[in-house]
């Protein structure tokens, strides 16, 4: 009876306090040990995806910007640059091109109508689209004293040929030497603009304003679309510019050099793409 009592009184016992202090010190060093990897797990995720999500957006602004400025409208690139806030490129996308055979060019009189070449590109024209016809400097493009643009009232097309009429009498300064006629609606513009929370540049892109003499101010384009954000470059540094643009001349068209340097989480990159505007008047 009394070795029974013992081994009972013996299975009986539970675990000493040096026991349970060893445990939880075991315990908590495992679970530091897996908490701080899990950290730095999540840590490399989001900074990998903070990256990713700026180059993405970088990547998309600067493709569509290329695509886009490789279609303007000959000498309707001009860029304006404000060294506190804002540096705006500007251009008109071409809708159509064609060769016109009549339209009303000076010396000849005004005239409300005119006659182009029907192509696959030249089906694109319609109503409400402006007409450009050797356009030289961008005050032909924004600027209508010299006539060089008329705005179109109505289209009839026969044959391989369109008729086209014009909102008012008008009368082109000068022809083209390769009789090249460009079609088109609103202008287009990529601004870099400061943010005011932070010491970074954001792209936004403004369509649906009307022309001017003058290249207007990002606020006076109305509510632009965020293309992409954390850029670096300094506008007050004329070597740090985001754009540079290089106007056509008699042996060269004209060239827009992008350069923007954005940045996320402590690193730097930069792109350097040089834009040939391929159309000529």
């Amino acid at each position: 009876m009394a070795l029974q009592y013992a081994v009972n009184k013996k299975s009986a016992r539970g675990f000493t306090l040096v026991e349970m202090v060893t445990v939880i010190l075991i315990l908590g060093i495992l679970v530091v040990g897996v908490s701080s990897f899990i950290i730095f797990g999540t840590r490399i995720f989001v900074e990998s995806s903070s990256v990713d999500q700026v180059l993405s957006q970088s990547r998309f602004a600067v493709e569509r910007m290329t695509r886009e400025l490789r279609g303007a409208l000959p000498n309707s690139v001009r860029v304006n640059t404000d060294s506190l806030t804002y540096q705006c490129i500007e251009f008109v996308p071409i809708q159509a091109s064609t060769t016109y055979l009549s339209m009303p060019i000076a010396p000849s009189t005004a005239a409300a109508s005119g006659t182009v070449i029907l192509d696959n590109v030249a089906s694109k024209i319609a109503v409400n689209q402006y007409a450009w016809i050797y356009p030289l400097t961008d005050s032909d493009v924004y600027n209508s004293a010299r006539q060089k643009r008329a705005q179109i009232k109505t289209i009839s097309t026969s044959g391989n040929q369109v008729s086209l009429t014009f909102t008012v009498n008008s009368r082109f300064a000068e022809a083209s030497p390769r009789q090249r006629i460009y079609f088109a609606s609103v202008p287009v513009s990529y601004c870099f603009e400061k943010v005011s929370s932070a010491n970074e540049l954001q792209v936004r892109r403004y369509v649906g304003y009307n022309f001017t003499a003058a290249q207007p101010k990002p606020s006076d384009m109305g509510t632009g679309v965020l293309m992409a954000q954390s850029v670096a470059n300094l506008l007050s540094d004329s070597n740090d510019l985001p754009l540079t643009l290089t106007p056509s001349s008699l042996v060269n068209n004209a060239m827009v050099h992008l350069q923007p340097r954005f940045n996320v989480n402590g690193e730097t990159f930069q792109y350097r793409h040089q834009v040939q505007v391929i159309n000529v008047p």
